[in-house]
């Protein structure tokens, strides 16, 4: 069996005295969809945001490809990388946030290229021909030239997205990417989403949709109180619950898993 693009080995996170991430191990293969899901406050989000190095974590080790990603052991103890190194390793994993982050004076297509031309060092033209690409990928080839104010809230959650995978990481990350967007919109953003994953994309994603959660991912993770509670197979978790949290977290989505 190939070894896991991602590993997760014993992480844990505090703020101050309060302790978010109570040891957490998780392993990602290339080409997996594995969805996180629990309550809020259960540590989702801050996993996500250590993994992409937005938060450190005081023990555990994170790899990518099989290298420690954000700090390296030296004299038996963790030292945080140097800004350059960490920015070089966060720009191998896509993240994908809820509240869009688009640059408000840049077109959507100077939004997807800045990463390409500042990060990646790509001429302009390379770069806008992929910006021109991505955004043609999740529809939007009529609007690259609008600015976010002229967007609908899912257009420019999919220009954060060609954003993101335009920059071809390792892996991308989606942290409740549709939960600040009107019902209607939320089903473009979910269908983006899922070609990606058609097409082989490793992807991390935090969501309450649980239809396309049920539908799209490869391995679920229920996370309570900052631990992983249970993970599996999408049916295995949502028909065989092993604990009441998890019994009483779906018992929201009454109804939605019946055969």
């Amino acid at each position: 069996m190939p070894a896991p693009l991602l590993r997760a080995i014993d992480i844990h996170k505090s703020y101050d005295q309060t302790e978010v991430l109570k040891g957490i191990d998780l392993e990602v293969y290339q080409g997996q969809v594995v969805a996180l899901i629990g309550s809020s406050g259960s540590g989702k989000t801050t996993f996500l945001r250590c993994v992409n190095l937005l938060e450190e974590y005081q023990q555990g080790e994170i790899d990518l490809d099989g290298q420690p990603i954000g700090y390296r052991m030296a004299n038996g103890r963790r030292q945080r990388l140097s800004e350059r190194a960490v920015s070089a390793q966060r720009a191998r994993i896509g993240f994908v946030f809820q509240s869009f982050n688009l640059f408000p004076h840049m077109t959507a297509e100077q939004n997807v290229m800045l990463g390409l031309t500042k990060v990646r060092g790509m001429a302009s033209g390379e770069a806008r021909e992929r910006a021109r690409s991505w955004l043609d990928r999740v529809g939007l080839s009529q609007r690259r030239d609008h600015y976010p104010y002229q967007l609908s809230g899912g257009q420019q959650q999919r220009v954060a997205i060609a954003r993101a995978v335009a920059m071809e990481p390792r892996l991308v990350l989606f942290d409740e990417v549709t939960s600040a967007l009107d019902p209607e919109l939320v089903a473009e953003v979910l269908g983006v989403m899922q070609d990606l994953a058609k097409s082989g994309m490793t992807m991390i994603v935090v969501s309450h949709e649980m239809l396309f959660v049920r539908d799209v991912a490869d391995r679920v993770v229920f996370m309570d109180g900052g631990r992983i509670v249970q993970e599996g197979p999408p049916a295995q978790v949502f028909k065989n619950p092993e604990s009441e949290r998890l019994r009483a977290f779906l018992g929201r989505f009454h109804g939605l898993f019946g055969a």
